[in-house]
């Protein structure tokens, strides 16, 4: 299998930020996992030395100066060329001896994403609430698209490049994980999960994620991306929540039409029926919405098109 990956330019992406601590130990396991592959080191205005000691490890550094894993990611994606990327955390938490089993699924199977689905090997490994919000947003994802990973916000990923140089990023911060998930799947895309060992940082390493802060960004770019990738139900919901709340101030006013032949409740009555013609304005708007991202995925699919898969590079090969 190494012969096979020495004719494949492969790149390990890693953002950082004040990983001091474990930075040179993740490039030394990932350069003699796969000796061939270039180890790319992104800082992100870290406040200690994790770019000096990256680079005396043997890796390329290179900075991002917006702060936010996603905008590392993006950087990474624009400038980095290659025909398959290892994306890990420069903590120490992932296992580098895996990543040739998930580069070779990822050719064998022509895939553009395999994601190593994290198995804690530690009760440390996650905090109580990190775990909680994932399997929330794994199971809010799965209820949305009706099918999905098993742990959507892995950092652990081999794409192709077709995957990598379509994937338009909009995430600013830990929100990138969840937003790789969902282009995936809404464009349906090969994909595949590999579990992996995910071990604990280092002590003198702390997490860069805060749980409720990230937790609800998160949430919230889910809920932004079901807006736009399922404007129907979305906006089908509200309208229908609009329309059950019209009805049920509507009750008393039919209530008394009903025993007096009057309507009493005019301020009530002209509400209900605002509310009733807000509501078929979201329907309609919808549908508009939805008209629209027929669009934008059409556009999506295009070009992720325009990039070779990965199958295509191992006919050159041959």
């Amino acid at each position: 299998m190494m012969s096979i990956l020495q004719q494949y330019r492969i790149a390990v992406l890693l953002p950082c930020f004040n990983e001091v601590a474990s930075i040179a130990n993740v490039v030394a396991a990932f350069k003699n996992t796969l000796p061939t592959a270039t180890i790319y080191v992104y800082d992100n205005n870290s406040q200690d030395n994790t770019a000096e000691i990256a680079m005396e490890a043997g890796a390329v550094v290179r900075h991002e100066i917006y702060q936010g894993k996603g905008n590392v990611v993006r950087r990474m994606f624009s400038d980095i060329e290659a025909d398959v990327y290892v994306m890990a955390d420069g903590d120490e938490t992932y296992d580098p001896t895996v990543a040739p089993e998930l580069i070779q699924k990822l050719i064998e199977e022509n895939l553009d994403m395999v994601v190593g689905s994290r198995v804690e090997t530690d009760a440390k490994s996650y905090r109580s609430g990190h775990k909680f919000g994932n399997r929330l947003l794994t199971g809010l994802v799965k209820y949305l698209f009706g099918y999905g990973f098993e742990d959507i916000l892995s950092g652990y990923r081999v794409m192709s490049r077709r995957f990598v140089k379509s994937f338009p990023i909009h995430a600013h911060d830990f929100e990138i994980e969840a937003e790789m998930s969902v282009h995936a799947l809404q464009l349906r895309l090969p994909v595949a999960e590999v579990p992996t060992k995910y071990g604990v940082r280092p002590e003198e390493s702390q997490s860069k994620l805060r749980t409720y802060r990230d937790g609800f960004r998160i949430l919230f770019t889910i809920i932004g991306l079901l807006t736009h990738e399922r404007p129907r139900l979305f906006y089908g919901l509200v309208a229908l929540l609009l329309t059950l709340f019209s009805f049920g101030l509507a009750m008393p006013i039919f209530h008394d039409y009903f025993i007096t032949g009057e309507v009493r409740r005019f301020p009530t009555a002209f509400l209900c029926v605002g509310l009733v013609l807000l509501a078929s304005q979201v329907l309609a708007f919808g549908f508009l919405v939805h008209s629209i991202r027929r669009g934008r995925l059409e556009a999506k699919r295009l070009a992720y098109l325009a990039q070779k898969g990965t199958r295509s590079k191992s006919n050159e090969i041959r």
